[in-house]
C-alpha cells in the first residue's frame, strides 16, 4: 500500500469550541433504555425508574496516574474508562443503564483522537446496553482526565452491599486473579526498553491474555445473570479493583467478620503463573495485591454450597469467621499468615 505523503490534519480543539465538540462526539447516540428519558442536549439528563433503587458511582482517570497513552490505545483507555465504572453497579447486583462523562483535555490533544475515545466509550455502551446522558468538557494542563458516572437500577429485596457477610459464609471469586498487574509489568518492561532504544520493537508475543485483562477489561455482568438463574443471593459482594487482599478486607471490615482463605484455591490462569515466574513474582502475591481484574469477589451462605459448586465461572475460596479482625491466609504448605491489604492505593507515593 502506497503510503499518503499528504495526510490529512488532525482537528485542533479550538476548531470546533466546547460545545461543538460535545455535539461532535455525541451526535450519534441513540438511547436504549426506557429509563432514559432525556440524554445530551439539555442542561440535565431525565432519568426515571419506578419501583427501583438507584444506584450511582464514579470513577477518576488520570494520565500518568491510572494510565499512560505511550502503551493505552485511546479506543481501549475509553472502553476500560466505562466498564471499570460497570463493575462497581454490577458489584452492588445492580444492572447499570445511563452513565455521563466528562473530559479535561491539553491541547496537546486532536479532535480525532478524542473521536477514538468516543469510539471505546460508545462500544461499551452499545455492549452493556448502557445510555450516554450527559457531561462535560474543559482544558486541563497536566494531561488527559476522564470522569464517569454510572447509574444503575436494582430492586430493593436484590441490592448486595459490602457489610453483609456472616460467619461460615463461602468467599468466592469470579474468573482469574493477578492477569491484570502482569499485564501492567509487560507493558512497562517494554515501555523501559523502548526508551533506552527507539529501535527495538515491544516483544508481547503470546501475551495476548495480559494485555486484554490490563488494557480491555470486562466486568461480569453473566455473574449477576448466573446469580437469578441458580437462585443465590450474595451476602456480600465487591470487584477486585485494589487487589483480592484489599477488597476482601473491605468486606470483612465492614462486616464486623474475619476470614480464611486458602493459597492453593485462589484461580490463577497459567500464562499468568507463567510470566509472573519469569518476572521473578510470586503470583499469589500477584492476585492478592495485583488488583485492576474487576472480578466479582462475594460470600454466600454455606447452604447454598451445593448451587455454586458446579459454576466454573466462580471458585470458592475460603469462608467467613466470627473472628472479627483475624484475616488468615493458609499457604500451600499448611502454614497459616496474616492477610494484609497491600493493593492499590491511589493516594500512596
Amino acid at each position: 500500500m502506497l503510503e499518503d505523503k499528504n495526510p490529512k490534519p488532525l482537528s485542533e480543539l479550538h476548531q470546533l469550541g466546547e460545545f461543538g465538540l460535545i455535539k461532535h462526539l455525541t451526535q450519534n447516540i441513540e438511547l436504549q433504555n426506557k429509563s432514559s428519558v432525556k440524554g445530551v442536549g439539555d442542561d440535565a439528563a431525565v432519568i426515571e425508574f419506578k419501583n427501583k433503587q438507584t444506584v450511582v458511582t464514579t470513577d477518576l482517570l488520570v494520565e500518568g496516574i491510572h494510565f499512560d497513552l505511550l502503551y493505552t490505545p485511546l479506543k481501549h483507555l475509553g472502553y476500560k474508562a466505562v466498564v471499570v465504572n460497570l463493575s462497581d453497579v454490577y458489584a452492588m447486583n445492580a444492572h447499570p443503564k445511563q452513565i455521563t462523562v466528562s473530559l479535561a483535555v491539553s491541547n496537546k490533544i486532536s479532535v480525532e483522537a478524542l473521536e477514538e475515545l468516543y469510539e471505546g466509550i460508545l462500544l461499551a455502551c452499545n455492549i452493556y446496553g448502557v445510555d450516554l446522558v450527559g457531561g462535560d468538557t474543559t482544558s486541563s494542563t497536566s494531561g488527559l482526565i476522564i470522569s464517569i458516572t454510572a447509574i444503575g437500577e436494582v430492586d430493593s429485596k436484590d441490592v448486595v452491599y459490602r457489610n453483609g457477610a456472616k460467619e461460615n459464609d463461602l468467599i468466592c471469586v469470579s474468573g482469574d486473579l493477578g492477569g491484570a498487574f502482569m499485564g501492567l509489568q509487560l507493558l512497562e518492561r517494554e515501555k523501559q526498553v523502548f526508551n533506552d532504544n527507539p529501535a527495538i520493537q515491544p516483544d508481547f508475543a503470546g501475551h495476548d491474555y495480559v494485555l486484554e485483562r490490563q488494557l480491555k477489561p470486562e466486568p461480569r455482568q453473566d455473574v449477576i445473570e448466573m446469580f437469578k438463574e441458580i437462585g443465590v443471593k450474595p451476602t456480600a459482594m465487591i470487584d477486585v479493583s485494589d487487589g483480592l487482599s484489599s477488597d476482601l478486607l473491605h468486606i470483612c471490615e465492614q462486616s464486623k467478620v474475619g476470614c480464611v482463605i486458602y493459597e492453593d484455591k485462589i484461580p490463577l490462569d497459567f500464562t499468568v503463573v507463567a510470566l509472573a515466574q519469569d518476572f521473578n513474582f510470586d503470583p499469589t502475591v500477584c492476585a492478592l495485591n495485583g488488583g485492576e481484574d474487576y472480578e466479582l469477589l462475594f460470600t454466600i451462605p454455606l447452604e447454598e454450597y451445593n448451587k455454586i459448586k458446579d459454576q466454573k465461572r466462580v471458585t470458592i475460596i475460603g469462608h467467613i469467621t466470627a473472628d472479627k479482625g483475624n484475616y488468615t491466609i493458609v499457604d500451600k504448605n499448611q502454614q497459616v499468615h496474616q492477610l494484609i491489604a497491600q493493593g492499590w492505593n491511589a493516594l500512596k507515593n
